[in-house]
């Protein structure tokens, strides 16, 4: 039995822009399978892709046993899509997007009646179903643009960036939802920059100038990172990361929310060290302490060494 989706060389080219180089990787039945990266990564070209809206440059793709040159019509009845607009209707009422998303799948009698029942209870919208989507709340929007991409129960759902803008209560009701399609054996693909939701994939693949950068679990990904890891406090941390780089004792360091990120070749030289060469150059240092990397970390370093993200 094939995998679900096998992808060979994939490549997408703008000119002489290559949005997506030579990317290869395979996600089995009722993974939940992630793409990772920065914006501008080639997260949502390369779904696009896959799901036969793009065509490839070069390489080749199979989903749900179709080639997405050769059976695009074939395979867009096999899958689902929900991209970060949503992809609904705000004119219409919700069960007008229901009923219109039933219609372009062909499903219809009593299969329909009980896919929307499903909808509105997985969404908790039957109170609202005749309501106009554009005046939903942005949560209900999403389970609701959910519902319509897999009303068809797709094998194959590509979810891009899902969750962006989305609060985090809203976002934790929306990975529990994934996890409920991919137990009923749903083969789930999602692409994210949030590192809590990466967290919740089977797999991951981290993505950056268009090219595959790792691939594996989220835990077999933490531990990439061999070098000693420290964090330490201070009042100005942009500072201390400036200051920490020029150290030839410093392999790397980044910010993380307030705390500074601080790897180093040898452990005994940090918690001395660390704190004199910033006192060197004027910045205090509160305390500095060994840390476990996070796949953040792990993240953040391998974007660094191939070149670092996109940028505008």
């Amino acid at each position: 039995m094939p995998e679900a989706i096998e992808v060979a060389g994939l490549t997408r080219a703008f000119g002489d822009f290559v949005a997506v180089d030579h990317v290869t990787f395979n996600v089995t039945h009722g993974e939940i399978f992630g793409f990772l990266g920065p914006n501008g990564a080639g997260k949502t070209t390369t779904i696009k892709m896959l799901t036969g809206l793009l065509r490839p440059t070069t390489g080749r793709a199979s989903v749900a046993g179709h080639d997405v040159v050769r059976d695009p019509y074939e395979l867009r009845a096999r899958i689902g899509y929900m991209s970060q607009l949503f992809s609904l209707y705000g004119d219409l009422t919700v069960l007008e997007n229901i009923a219109l998303f039933a219609g372009l799948y062909g499903v219809r009698g009593a299969r329909f009646a009980a896919r929307r029942d499903w909808i509105l209870a997985m969404a908790d919208l039957e109170p609202h179903q005749h309501r106009r989507t554009a005046t939903l709340p942005l949560g209900w929007k999403q389970r609701l643009a959910l519902g319509c991409a897999v009303l068809h129960e797709p094998e194959i759902l590509f979810l891009d960036e899902p969750t962006s803008g989305v609060d985090p209560s809203a976002r934790r009701r929306f990975w529990d939802l994934i996890y409920d399609l991919a137990a009923a054996g749903t083969t789930v693909m999602v692409s994210t920059h949030y590192m809590e939701e990466a967290e919740h994939c089977h797999r991951l693949a981290l993505m950056n100038r268009g090219r595959l950068i790792a691939l594996d679990r989220p835990a077999a990904l933490r531990n990439l990172r061999h070098d000693p890891l420290f964090e330490l406090s201070t009042d100005t941390p942009a500072r201390a990361v400036t200051v920490l780089e020029q150290s030839e004792d410093v392999i790397d360091a980044a910010l993380h929310g307030r705390r500074v990120h601080v790897t180093v070749g040898r452990a005994d030289w940090a918690d001395t060290g660390i704190p004199a060469a910033l006192s060197a150059a004027g910045v205090s240092c509160d305390w500095v302490r060994p840390i476990v990397p996070s796949l953040e970390d792990v993240f953040v370093s391998l974007v660094r060494r191939e070149g670092g993200a996109p940028t505008e």
